[in-house]
């Protein structure tokens, strides 16, 4: 405690420096140096009788090294120790010390503790009594009283995981003194301010204190994390120090629950900046199974921050009942979502449109949450796993459309009752006005948003009047009408939105509260596909599982911890009752950290206001031993080579030789590569066909088994395919034969399926095949070839190919339909036509029906550019356009006319132009040339 600038630790061992004139002249002679000399005989003989010699004086600088090698070993041996922490406190008063003991104090609290006893120790000398308090603890007893009281507390005291409550702390000491002005008040402070309003230094000046000294540690050490997300490719961290001079890198590392470190990454400080982000990049597997990330180095609990369930990104399958346009992709099914849901979640999507087989094989990769857009029928065989899947703890979230419109009603896989159709609001047929949203429910996950402004809903799928309907709504409309409906399954659950994925029905998808709806129905499910009761998770009181050390360490020990209280409005932050830790149980838990996300440490004000800083004992004081050793050694090393370089060893050394030998050959790492083969050996079976295929359009139709049908669905896309050759430039080639089990659907714009009743039924396979062919663009057009109109017919009978033509159709995902209107490209696309003969010419043409509320020239969302997965008619096309080997008709017309057979003809080259142009023709620039044909 000297007021001097250093004190040496063994003062008489300074005494030895007295005999640093004897070293002196125990080391001023040097042997002389050796010499070599030549074998002559003669001369040996000559030399034999010499003069005496006396050794040569070693020289001055020599043994002044030496002199100061010495010199160092004994200062070294006496500790020089530099200290200048001033020893006395003032009088007139107790002495005060106001101590931080938060989480940014546990890496020098040793230090702190002996600084504190130092002023006790003071205190004690003085006969001043001492008052202390903790600004961490939840009560303080500061009257002041004895120095061994004091050192007691002190000695009890340790640091906490928490931000300090620096206000309670002082309102405690400003009780205890009673108005008594301290003498010497020490604030041994972490350094930083506990909030934006940190006014603890004012408030500890307006006691008055004769002297306030400010005693902090190393401010360059105090740093936390105050967030972290797990982005899309990596887990990133956000950072705060409360030293920002220089520039700075810190190492981090995530840990899983076993405390292993499984990944690392960096943050790096620029000079000038507090906050900084750093990123962890890992696999999203591995992303999952983090735990906690903590900055390297830093054994503190602020420089941890603890993960749970919705920290984890859940992998989300995206399914859609057409595959989305690139050309306009704002009108997709699965655009909003995919923007909504990309910087919270792993997004996944089908590789192939069969959903037979992709469903299996997405459940296969354990997804928490699958999301339809507009699928109103799925394969049969995919309800059962789907169903086991929810069961397990799954969410499955529907969106309406057209196709679940005119799904069954008894569809296992919605929340409620819907009933068929689609409600328009503000249509010309309807009286209602487009509503907007009313407020959401208190329950549910959307409870705490604000109603939606901006949001109007034009047309919606409504649900069948239930007693426990409104319990199922998470949202409504303002007439009461559901727009988001839930019903739990077990560990899981299926939500609707009783509006279409894209902007077509409503405003919603396009508004900043889909984003945030979409994001809690995320957050609703667990990793890996297992979840909990929403209620559960908001509901329930947490009881304290695993706490937060101030080391950083977690620890079982609850202690006096409350149980914590989940609030959807207000995000918990770490107090006395809740410090920082894990609440819930090893089944699900939420983490509570120490600072708020997106906190920032600052220095604590102390503008205006008179304070002595000092440094805690330790900080300053330091020892010049391993200095003055490191210098003796130097100056030892310096001595030797010196010597070595007087007696001439260095003289002595031969230049040093070439290389003994050049490096041996290098092994050969080159493989002998086996000479190309031809490509045809590695040809599959088949592949030769396949290219052929894609070589050139060609017609195709499906082989139904009946040797007739199928020899008339050849010849007649033969004879289609002639007319195409002859009067338009496309040149199909010949047309194929499908077998719906085994080839390929995709090579063909389009399959021509003549309805049979006496074939038999398709398998579950084939309706897979065919349905995920139509799902991926292309287009199928059934005909009945019976002039009936089974989609139409109100009460009246149903032609045996009607009713199979019905069976198939029922497990397909098909749209509405309607038959082709006057103003639809197929009527313009190559012909003008109001009406699409056959070998009869009784039935119309029937296609995807367009909405209400898209104009007639829009293009859809389908890859096909607006065409329809669908067409039916019963004019029987082939029968019209089969010719044999001669080009000469096989069938007649019903009636016989030749112009009826043209017009068949025509209709097939419109409907092909159609499945290879799209809407092209809806386009405005084919208006005058339309007009010029019709003569108008």
């Amino acid at each position: 405690m000297s007021a001097l600038p250093f004190a040496f630790a063994y003062p008489a061992i300074l005494g030895a420096l007295l005999a640093l004139p004897i070293i002196w002249w125990l080391l001023r002679l040097t042997p002389p140096r050796p010499k070599t000399e030549v074998f002559p005989p003669l001369k040996i003989l000559a030399t034999v009788l010499k003069r005496e010699e006396t050794p040569a004086q070693s020289p001055w600088w020599l043994t002044l090294l030496r002199m100061l090698l010495a010199a160092a070993v004994i200062l070294a041996i006496a500790d020089p120790v530099f200290n200048p922490r001033a020893n006395s406190i003032a009088s007139g008063g107790p002495l005060v010390l106001f101590v931080d003991n938060g989480w940014a104090t546990s890496p020098d609290w040793d230090r702190r503790v002996k600084t504190a006893e130092a002023l006790i120790d003071d205190a004690e000398a003085a006969g001043t009594p001492v008052a202390i308090a903790f600004t961490a603890d939840p009560t303080n007893d500061a009257v002041p009283g004895t120095a061994a009281t004091a050192r007691d507390k002190l000695r009890a005291a340790e640091p906490k995981p928490l931000v300090p409550d620096r206000q309670r702390a002082f309102e405690a000491l400003r009780a205890a003194l009673n108005g008594v002005h301290p003498g010497t008040l020490a604030f041994l402070t972490d350094g930083a301010a506990a909030g934006d309003n940190d006014a603890t230094v004012r408030q500890l000046s307006d006691l008055s204190p004769a002297q306030l000294r400010l005693v902090s540690g190393d401010e360059a050490e105090t740093m936390a994390i105050s967030s972290a997300s797990n982005a899309a490719d990596a887990m990133t961290v956000t950072a705060t120090r409360l030293n920002s001079a220089s520039a700075a890198s810190y190492p981090i590392t995530a840990q899983d629950t076993q405390g292993r470190a499984i990944a690392a990454g960096a943050i790096d400080f620029q000079p000038g900046q507090s906050v900084a982000t750093g990123s962890i990049t890992a696999p999203f597997e591995m992303r999952n199974d983090f735990a906690r990330v903590s900055m390297d180095n830093h054994a503190t609990a602020g420089a941890v921050h603890l993960l749970d369930d919705g920290f984890k990104r859940r992998r989300v399958v995206l399914l859609s009942g057409e595959v989305g346009d690139t050309f306009q992709p704002l009108l997709s099914p699965l655009y909003y979502i995919q923007r909504a849901l990309q910087p919270y979640a792993d997004l996944i999507e089908p590789n192939t449109p069969d959903l037979a087989t992709s469903i299996p094989d997405l459940l296969s990769q354990n997804p928490s949450v699958i999301i339809m857009a507009d699928i109103g029928r799925l394969p049969q065989q995919t309800y059962e796993p789907l169903q086991r899947w929810i069961a397990n703890g799954g969410t499955l979230v529907r969106f309406a459309g057209p196709r679940l419109a005119a799904a069954p009603a008894d569809d296992p896989l919605v929340p409620v009752i819907l009933r068929q159709g689609e409600r328009a609001l503000g249509g010309a047929l309807s009286w209602a006005e487009p509503q907007p949203l009313a407020e959401f429910p208190t329950f549910g996950p959307f409870a705490g948003m604000p109603k939606p402004t901006d949001v109007t809903v034009k047309r919606q799928v409504l649900a069948e009047p239930t007693p426990d309907l409104a319990e199922r709504t998470w949202a409504s409309l303002a007439d009461g009408t559901p727009l988001v409906t839930t019903k739990p399954i077990n560990a899981g659950r299926i939500v609707l939105f009783h509006v279409s994925a894209e902007a077509t029905w409503s405003d919603l998808p396009i508004s900043g509260n889909f984003v945030e709806m979409l994001r809690r129905l995320v957050q609703l499910s667990r990793s890996g596909g297992v979840t909990a009761e929403a209620g559960a998770s908001t509901a329930e009181a947490l009881p304290p599982f695993r706490l937060l050390t101030a080391k950083g360490a977690l620890t079982t020990e609850t202690g006096t911890a409350r149980p914590l209280i989940p609030n959807v409005k207000i995000t918990p932050v770490a107090s006395f009752d809740n410090p920082p830790g894990l609440y819930g149980s090893e089944e699900g838990f939420t983490a509570l950290n120490v600072l708020p996300k997106d906190a920032e440490l600052k220095p604590i004000d102390t503008s205006g206001i008179t304070v002595v800083r000092e440094g805690l004992i330790g900080g300053e004081t330091w020892s010049a031993k391993p200095a003055l050793f490191l210098i003796a050694f130097l100056l030892l090393l310096a001595d030797s080579l010196i010597v070595l370089f007087m007696s001439g060893a260095f003289s002595r050394l031969r230049p040093a030789a070439r290389a003994a030998a050049l490096v041996a050959m290098a092994i050969s790492a080159a493989f002998f590569l086996q000479p190309g083969q031809s490509r045809a050996d590695d040809a599959k079976p088949g592949d030769e066909q396949i290219f052929q295929r894609l070589d050139n359009t060609h017609l195709a139709y499906v082989v139904t088994g009946e040797q007739e049908v199928d020899r008339l669905s050849e010849r007649g896309l033969v004879g289609l395919t002639d007319f195409l050759t002859y009067r338009t430039t496309l040149e199909p080639s010949p047309p194929v034969g499908l077998d719906l089990t085994k080839d390929e659907l995709s090579f063909y714009p389009i399959i021509y399926w003549p309805i049979s009743a006496t074939a038999p039924m398709p398998s579950s396979a084939a309706i897979n095949r065919i349905d995920a062919y139509m799902r991926a663009g292309g287009t199928v057009l059934f005909d009945t070839r019976d002039q009936f109109s089974a989609l139409d017919n109100n009460g009246g009978s149903v032609s045996a190919n009607g009713e199979r033509l019905q069976q198939i159709l029922a497990n397909l995902d098909i749209p509405p339909l309607e038959p082709v209107p006057s103003d639809h490209v197929l009527t313009k696309s190559f012909y003008l036509l109001s009406s699409f003969p056959g070998r009869y010419t009784g039935s119309p043409l029937w296609i995807e029906a367009r909405q209400e509320n898209r104009a007639a020239n829009a293009k859809s969302t389908a890859t096909a550019d607006g065409v329809s997965p669908i067409l039916i008619t019963g004019n029987d096309f082939a029968g019209a356009w089969a010719v044999d080997d001669n080009g000469v008709p096989m069938l007649p017309t019903v009636p016989p006319d030749e112009t009826q057979r043209e017009y068949a003809y025509r209709s097939g080259v419109n409907i092909m132009m159609y499945m290879l142009t799209g809407n092209y023709k809806t386009d405005q620039v084919h208006v005058p040339a339309l007009l010029e044909r019709l003569g108008q």
